[in-house]
């Protein structure tokens, strides 16, 4: 009788759970565009995959008469399962129960599957739709959150973390997501910031949506705090699983290969006329990116901020490659600030996890003007510098067309360690091009117009292209254009078991 008992009780405490909040909570979260915390789950696991872990805790609050306001799981579900048949973490906010604030046992549940991520060495992905700190719990949740961030940062560099956020992401919220590698988002559902508008207002007197503040599009392509945008919950974790299987489940990992039909040796012959005979047109590097990788699959990062350069995720045999690359088409493809921190968060990305890098270089220089040195272009340009010559991971090198001062040093050059540097015939590698070097060398013949011409040709004929560089074997070897497919995976295979190690300190002091 007592077995029937305790039956009946597990039975009913599993379907209080589940439920959440309740089914009118849940109708109002489906009105909203949005999945519920479980629906999230078993649309981002493989089918029948997911186990879930502390489905009972339930917080310990008795202030403000929590103590009679008890839902089973407290407001997140947690456990493992797989994507596509490999081992993926998760947490997934339920904003039906207490608005998916965060108590000490909800961040406890948090904790506990991020301890056994970093132990068995696998993804965590965090699905956020939270309203921050529960209040009525006040300082032991924030203590939650301070636990959270704690393992954030240990995690870093061992595991891939990655956050979805899938509705409001506020307060303390927004920074255990910051820490994470990568956050995604989706448009008109979800927002972070520090502070909500009605703070926003009342301190300073802006008046400013939700949306405009924190929404997908600020931190898509003002803030450059968000990597991704999708449009409904369903795309989102579709992508999100598309995504994951770039990735190794941890440092000790190298990269997962996919079967590809696509051979190493394709010629691609349309690349032979892919930079115009005006050195100063701009030309799609996208293009060139498309064509090289395994079956034309790119998944760019970022690609609404700081669109000068280009990051992003490839495959070339089936085993994946990180990709940067100046963008002509934006900026003439100058470094400036904020491309020179989205391209080195990036490639310190690629190095933490063994992921091999490819970089494309047609960059003119870094981006003059007082903005950009009052802001510290001198700082920000060094992470990206600091980022390239860090790594350890095997580093190729293309070099299409300009290559100019130091920018040509910062962009993966051989100085910085680059295994095999490449240039097209159309490379041109000095310090500055042939117009402000001849005025610069020749500036005592300024006023003669036809021999400043005469000394800009010959300038040209010397430096501008990828001999000098060639002749010093900075260059390992001048390459037609529809050679690179090939080219690069032939270098990746030599390089599979490349060994390289930094010298023995506690933690580099990386330009911040």
């Amino acid at each position: 009788m007592q077995d029937i008992d305790i039956i009946q009780r597990l039975e009913d405490k599993r379907g209080a759970a589940r439920v959440g909040g309740g089914q009118q909570r849940i109708d109002r979260q489906h009105d909203r565009g949005k999945l519920t915390a479980r629906e999230r789950i078993e649309l981002f696991l493989d089918q029948g995959s997911f186990e879930e872990w502390d489905m009972f805790v339930e917080h310990g609050c008795v202030e403000f008469g929590m103590e009679s306001q008890k839902i089973p799981g407290d407001g997140v579900v947690t456990g493992y399962g797989t994507v596509c048949g490999r081992l993926v973490f998760v947490f997934s906010q339920d904003f039906t129960v207490f608005g998916g604030s965060l108590s000490a046992a909800h961040a406890e549940k948090i904790c506990k599957i991020m301890d056994h991520a970093i132990k068995v060495g696998a993804p965590v992905v965090g699905l956020n739709d939270s309203g921050g700190a529960r209040i009525q719990e006040g300082v032991e949740a924030l203590a939650g959150y301070a636990d959270v961030f704690q393992r954030n940062v240990l995690a870093s560099g061992v595991i891939p973390q990655l956050s979805m956020i899938m509705g409001p992401c506020a307060g303390g919220a927004v920074y255990s997501p910051a820490m994470t590698d990568f956050i995604f988002m989706v448009k008109n559902t979800s927002y972070m910031f520090v502070t909500g508008p009605e703070v926003v207002k009342t301190v300073t007197h802006e008046e400013v949506s939700a949306e405009e503040l924190g929404g997908a599009a600020t931190h898509t392509g003002r803030s450059g705090v968000a990597d991704l945008a999708f449009e409904n919950d369903v795309e989102a974790l579709l992508m999100l699983r598309r995504f994951l299987n770039f990735l190794p489940a941890n440092n000790r990992e190298k990269p997962p290969v996919w079967p590809s039909n696509d051979p190493a040796e394709r010629i691609e012959k349309s690349l032979d006329t892919l930079i115009p005979k005006d050195q100063n047109k701009p030309y799609d590097m996208k293009e060139l990116i498309v064509k090289v990788v395994d079956e034309n699959d790119f998944f760019e990062i970022q690609p609404d901020y700081a669109a000068n350069i280009i990051i992003g995720f490839g495959r070339m045999q089936g085993s994946t490659i990180g990709i940067v690359a100046n963008q002509p088409m934006v900026l003439a493809g100058c470094l400036d600030i904020a491309s020179a921190r989205k391209a080195a968060r990036f490639v310190r990305f690629c190095d933490a996890f063994n992921i091999p890098i490819v970089t494309f270089v047609d960059v003119p220089g870094f981006l003059p003007g007082t903005s950009q040195e009052y802001a510290g272009i001198i700082k920000h340009g060094a992470k990206l510098l600091y980022a390239f010559a860090e790594a350890t991971v095997p580093k190729i090198t293309v070099i299409t067309r300009k290559a100019y001062g130091g920018a040509y040093d910062v962009m993966s050059s051989k100085h910085l360690r680059g295994d095999v540097n490449f240039a097209w015939p159309t490379a041109e590698i000095a310090v500055m091009g042939p117009k402000g070097a001849v005025e610069i060398i020749f500036r005592r013949e300024s006023g003669d117009v036809d021999k400043l011409k005469q000394r800009t040709d010959e300038y040209t004929a010397r430096f501008a292209n990828p001999f000098v560089a060639g002749s010093r074997g900075f260059i390992d070897d001048v390459i037609m254009p529809h050679n690179t497919r090939t080219r690069i995976c032939r270098s990746l295979a030599m390089l599979r078991e490349k060994k390289l190690e930094n010298p023995w300190r506690k933690h580099g002091n990386i330009p911040l």
